[in-house]
């Protein structure tokens, strides 16, 4: 496993270029299975989950071809679905939990679908009930071996249906939609996810000839077709990235301008950095500026209670970027609940920043407080490894802050979500060695 060493203590200065949304791109290079035309994406991020989509694909039988650096062209004209029973699929899959997007497409274009259990981040639980309720929902039957650990779906023909989803998981939204669109008949999905990438799904099938209505809203109206084209699409803005190195700045005094962000779907991200003390100034047509901040205050509510930053379903905010707010607030003036809804073991990397010399209390597996230094106090470098993703560049905002020098294992976790991301940080001006 390769680790970062990391030199601390260095304020940043200059311009960062974000990259496409890997959570787009795990559902919009999935959707090229609904059609044997060539669809082709544009702003593809090449990090490690991407990677590994594309050898899941591959192997499945399609072509994909690079056309220029984020640029891909797919084409699964020639799809071989013995693939999926054999033993490289089940290893494969059971380290992306991206790859349970290919469902959906499958088993509307080919009323068949296998797959094991997904992986990915060891976060909390992450049930697939939600797929499963909505494949079941649109006639598809659905068996799990529980000595190979596999799933089935089948369906000769599925069938547009009301459905009325648990919750409003964004994987879970993306099959279903993906699955209705060549549906007989018409879909109603209610309580679907409404996030930029969902939108951007939608416009993508549309593009290539589904008929999908009220996008943007949780109700979403899919009128199935008998097929679907080819198209081309781009992705948007890492929204996850662009609150990544908000944090980043912040947290180590740095002068940054951040590029191409997609402010106007960024949501709620820059009101909540407020909240914090942390000013996102839009600049130019599309960037964001971070000016070195010598202090920055946490707000509190008008009775004076400690202000709570939580996750919620879209436009609510991620709970991707609670790691991020979380370790950035450690240097903040005043204190604040961190709460993590969604996942119960996404706050167990704290230990790692108390370690560091943070002050948090971990009140139970989805609440922290925060308890900020006002700079009084520095962190201090260790030895720690990466868990997840999220967890992993926090750890890696909290070594760039810190005195001294800090190890981070394991750094596979953090190729999966940003790419090279230590020669981004070092042309301005971080000091990370990669071994």
């Amino acid at each position: 496993m390769a680790k970062f060493i990391i030199e601390g203590g260095h304020s940043l200065n200059g311009e960062i270029e974000v990259y496409g949304a890997k959570n787009e791109a795990l559902q919009v290079i999935c959707a090229s299975l609904l059609t044997n035309e060539e669809v082709i994406i544009e702003n593809v991020p090449e990090i490690l989950d991407i990677i590994n989509l594309h050898k899941i694909l591959s192997k499945l039988g399609v072509e994909i071809k690079k056309i220029s650096e984020g640029k891909f062209s797919y084409q699964a004209k020639n799809i071989n679905l013995d693939y999926i029973k054999t033993p490289d699929f089940f290893l494969r899959t059971q380290k992306l939990r991206g790859s349970i997007l290919i469902i959906g497409p499958l088993l509307a274009r080919f009323g068949f679908a296998s797959f094991p259990k997904p992986g990915g981040d060891k976060i909390g639980r992450r049930h697939i009930d939600v797929h499963i309720q909505a494949f079941k929902e649109l006639g598809a039957s659905f068996d799990f071996d529980y000595f190979k650990n596999y799933f089935t779906v089948k369906a000769p023909k599925l069938k547009g249906t009301y459905i009325l989803l648990d919750e409003a998981s964004v994987t879970g939204t993306a099959n279903a939609i993906m699955a209705a669109t060549l549906a007989e008949g018409t879909t109603v999905l209610f309580n679907a996810a409404c996030e930029p990438y969902i939108q951007q799904l939608c416009r993508l099938l549309i593009k290539m000839g589904a008929k999908i209505s009220g996008i943007g809203s949780n109700l979403l109206t899919i009128e199935g077709v008998t097929s679907l084209k080819g198209a081309s699409h781009r992705i948007l803005p890492d929204m996850i990235e662009v609150g990544s190195f908000i944090g980043m700045a912040a947290l180590t005094k740095s002068n940054i301008t951040i590029k191409n962000v997609g402010f106007e779907h960024l949501g709620i991200i820059p009101q909540s950095f407020a909240k914090i003390g942390v000013p996102v100034k839009k600049v130019n047509e599309d960037d964001i500026y971070i000016p070195p901040l010598e202090h920055y205050e946490i707000c509190t509510y008008i009775d004076g209670s400690i202000l709570t930053i939580y996750d919620s379903i879209w436009p609510g905010l991620s709970p991707d970027l609670l790691s991020i707010f979380l370790v950035t607030s450690i240097q903040a003036k005043g204190s604040v609940l961190i709460h993590q809804k969604m996942f119960e073991s996404r706050l167990f990397f704290v230990d790692r920043l108390i370690d560091m010399g943070a002050q948090i209390i971990l009140c139970d597996p989805h609440r922290a407080i925060v308890i900020g230094h006002d700079r009084r106090i520095n962190l201090k470098g260790i030895e720690m490894s990466s868990p997840d993703i999220r967890a992993g560049v926090a750890l890696l905002i909290a070594a760039l802050s810190a005195e001294g020098v800090s190890i981070i294992h394991n750094v596979e976790q953090i190729d999966r979500g940003y790419k090279n991301i230590d020669e981004r940080l070092n042309k301005i001006g971080a000091k990370i060695i990669r071994r």
